[in-house]
């Protein structure tokens, strides 16, 4: 029986930081890195990972609010959550990294459901922070998963991340 893939992923789009500027987004960096791994996991379903307020539309003001999440350990409610994932064998979870982690939304996504026995490959865009922590935390957030190595990609060269999307979609080949 082939194996279930699931690509859950939050990306941001208006306002963003890329390459020490605040440009105008149009789809976010996180997002356009999904359409090149479901291109070549067609089969894969997609999920996006959203909170169901929106933060404010100001880059500046956004990482205020990503910093206040953070020192709070907030759990923002996850909009359209699905009931469960249990069909899944690998969830490829994509996300920007924000104060060196994760959007809190995403650690509400991982503590929302068991993922143990299930494969986690993390992939994370940034500006130059890697993946920060967030690999080691998404291992204890889900102690009973496979959590691979987490792909970082700088995400004003997310366009041409042709090399890292195949890296994402070979770990998922692994299995």
């Amino acid at each position: 029986m082939a194996q279930k893939i699931l690509i859950a992923y939050y990306s941001r789009r208006g306002e963003n930081y890329v390459n020490g500027s605040i440009k105008n987004l149009t789809r976010g960096n996180t997002e356009v890195m999904v359409e090149k791994i479901h291109a070549l996991l067609p089969e894969a379903d997609v999920f996006q990972i959203d909170t169901t307020y929106e933060y404010s539309k100001s880059y500046m003001a956004c990482i205020e609010e990503a910093k206040q999440e953070l020192r709070e350990k907030a759990r923002p409610e996850v909009k359209n959550a699905p009931q469960s994932i249990d069909e899944y064998d690998t969830i490829i979870l994509g996300y920007p990294n924000w104060w060196g982690t994760m959007p809190m939304v995403c650690y509400t996504f991982l503590e929302s459901y068991d993922f143990t026995g299930k494969t986690i490959v993390p992939f994370c865009t940034n500006e130059g922070s890697g993946l920060g922590s967030s690999v080691r935390f998404i291992r204890s957030l889900c102690p009973g998963a496979i959590v691979t190595d987490g792909t970082a990609i700088h995400g004003a060269e997310v366009a041409g991340a042709d090399r890292e999307a195949k890296e994402i979609v070979n770990k998922v080949k692994i299995k």
